[in-house]
């Protein structure tokens, strides 16, 4: 398929909206008809975002006044909640890309301990079947599920990167899914562009700490696909995610533990031959570590592997571009998946370095 479709952008004024945007606009086969911003309605997007203006962009609409009937795919860049309220009065003939957590979780209830609200599915038809029908977009992980599915729920930046590191180890059962322990550091773009106290330069510029400590909103998104790979229904992780001091970019370090039997050797082959037919992710030769500057503006995930000094203990560290493959970039691939292209279109893009 390579005719050019038309797309639509709910929550366009955002990170993730304007880096689906710019990568958008590097796209072939890919017509921006439509940004939706409700409180940015009637501001030229060139206006409001400057870095765009070689573009041939209009003006934000309200999501109300735009004729969705006439777009191929939408991506949902709207908040949790917003995402699940707006998105059941979209037609239902249309692709929908979702960046939002409401619909990675299958258990509402779960949604609702989580994110402190309940989900629409458990007393809406529309998005009961949404939900029900909906494919967990990480597209390393699920291709062939995305391929024939009308809604991709987009995966979080800290999952992304996380289950990409664990991913091989835990399906063929060479890591030992009840010992994982996640380190995680983002870019202050991971936490979103509204004004916060905590967010202002002065709170973080030369300093990093750690937050939602024990109790991240991502923790349940990375159980609960641990938990499809190791057929192990009660996997628990130890996840701590940080904020530091740069735009975009994220990290990973995760701790884990070799199944009795397997070696580092073994495994580092194992997750080498794992991704060496994907196009955006590597992992690292030994003595290369990852660097979150290596990955900067693209959709690349590097991946290392070490030896730990302690018995059967290997350390997995994994670097993305938050708002790339984290988020806007993973949704472009798996636009690319979806309709049959080649699913590096758009995203060939190398890291910006230094």
């Amino acid at each position: 398929m390579s005719d050019t479709i038309n797309i639509g952008i709910l929550g366009a004024s955002g990170y993730t909206g304007f880096d689906l945007i710019r990568l958008s606009s590097l796209h072939s086969n890919v017509n921006i008809k439509y940004a939706s911003a409700n409180t940015n309605a009637g501001e030229k997007i060139s206006n409001f975002f400057p870095h765009l203006n070689q573009l041939n962009l209009n003006t934000f609409k309200k999501w109300e006044d735009c004729n969705w009937d006439s777009v191929d795919i939408i991506f949902s860049c709207l908040p949790h909640g917003s995402s699940q309220d707006i998105i059941k009065n979209m037609p239902t003939s249309n692709i929908i890309i979702d960046l939002s957590a409401d619909f990675r979780l299958k258990d509402p209830d779960v949604y609702k301990t989580w994110y402190g609200r309940d989900h629409e599915a458990k007393n809406d038809k529309i998005l009961s079947k949404i939900l029900e029908s909906s494919v967990y977009g990480l597209s390393e992980l699920y291709k062939d599920n995305i391929k024939s599915s009308n809604f991709i729920a987009c995966p979080g930046c800290y999952p992304t990167a996380s289950l990409l590191c664990l991913a091989p180890g835990v399906k063929s059962g060479m890591l030992d899914v009840n010992n994982i322990i996640i380190d995680a550091k983002s870019g202050i773009s991971g936490a979103g562009r509204s004004a916060k106290k905590e967010l202002l330069f002065c709170e973080v510029g030369e300093g990093a700490k750690p937050y939602s400590v024990a109790n991240h909103r991502h923790i349940p998104e990375i159980e609960q696909e641990l938990s499809k790979l190791s057929n192990d229904s009660d996997v628990k992780i130890n996840f701590t995610p940080h904020l530091v001091p740069m735009s975009r970019g994220e990290i990973v370090t995760i701790h884990a533990k070799l199944m009795n039997g397997c070696d580092f050797n073994s495994l580092f082959d194992f997750y080498k031959n794992s991704y060496k037919e994907t196009p955006f992710v590597k992992v690292l030769d030994s003595g290369i570590n990852p660097d979150t500057l290596n990955v900067r503006g693209s959709n690349m995930c590097h991946i290392g592997l070490y030896k730990d000094r302690m018995d059967n203990s290997v350390t997995i560290i994994g670097v993305i571009d938050n708002l790339v493959k984290g988020s806007s970039g993973q949704a472009l691939q798996n636009m690319n998946i979806r309709m049959g292209w080649d699913e590096t279109m758009g995203l060939n893009q190398i890291a910006l370095f230094p």
